[in-house]
């Protein structure tokens, strides 16, 4: 299930803004990630954290609902993660992480706290550090259900400059997806934060979509259309699917370990993708 879970847009929404997180239950996100970190000044993070609090406990939302709490090493870090252990979050995303015991830390917090077993982590990676241990993180824990690319932050620490087709960060997208995809992890590409370039953002998806991310985390609600749209399979891409199931349904019922699809030689892998593929346009569909 988690494979097929429509991951194609994940909406920021910041702690602190009371109309936005009120807004958001009505989004057609596949999911909203409440923020208690980086869009939450140091004055107002107890007061976003109530805010979160009230909003997930009223919150009849379709999406999945994500609390990206502040980093451990924080003041507000160990409280944020004992107030999401057992409330109604479907998963808590981890600012910054570095390495797997980050992972291992919160994990722990949260069996202590009891909270359920079906609450995922999501490791947030945006440092060279990050993404060089992104195959240890990835492995860190059950829990762990998503890696999610800080691309942000990651270029400040490049010390790279935000160019078209980001080849500044392509090599650490990479891997990040390599990482999770290793570890039957989803995998979510970073923001784009130019909301009057609705060319780029397309483009930026299109690229995030063919590299093999589930889908792409955004900054504002402009930004869902288009993400919902070219994360999700292709009328062309269903049709193909359904008939490379039929042909190798026939060919199993006729004795035969092969099927041919369009002149090309159809196996197993393929017949799995098609089923990832089919499976996903069908969860969208009941969501």
């Amino acid at each position: 299930m988690r494979r097929h879970r429509p991951r194609r847009s994940a909406l920021y929404v910041p702690g602190a803004n009371e109309r936005a997180l009120a807004k958001c239950v009505g989004l057609a996100a596949d999911a909203v990630i409440l923020d208690l970190e980086d869009g939450v000044a140091p004055a107002e993070k107890v007061a976003a954290r109530r805010n979160v609090l009230a909003t997930l406990e009223a919150s009849g939302a379709r999406a999945e609902r994500v609390v990206r709490v502040n980093g451990a090493g924080t003041p507000w870090g160990a409280d944020d993660l004992a107030a999401v252990a057992c409330g109604r979050a479907d998963a808590i995303c981890l600012p910054k992480v570095e390495g797997p015991e980050a992972v291992r830390d919160a994990a722990k917090v949260l069996e202590r706290a009891g909270a359920p077993t079906g609450l995922e982590l999501w490791a947030m990676i945006e440092t060279p550090r990050g993404i060089l241990a992104a195959p240890e993180i990835a492995l860190a824990s059950p829990r762990l259900g998503c890696l999610v690319a800080g691309t942000s932050d990651l270029v400040k620490e490049l010390h790279a400059r935000p160019s078209p087709g980001r080849p500044e960060v392509v090599t650490s997208l990479s891997l990040l997806l390599l990482a999770a995809r290793a570890a039957g992890l989803a995998a979510l590409d970073g923001v784009f934060l130019d909301l009057k370039d609705a060319v780029g953002f397309e483009a930026s998806c299109r690229q995030g979509r063919d590299m093999g991310f589930d889908g792409k985390t955004l900054i504002h609600p402009s930004q869902l259309e288009a993400a919902n749209r070219i994360f999700a399979p292709t009328a062309d891409e269903l049709e193909l699917a359904r008939r490379i199931r039929a042909a190798h349904a026939q060919a199993v019922a006729a004795g035969l370990g092969i099927a041919v699809v369009d002149g090309r030689l159809v196996e197993a892998l393929h017949v799995a993708e098609a089923e990832r593929i089919l499976a996903l346009a069908e969860a969208i569909a009941r969501a």
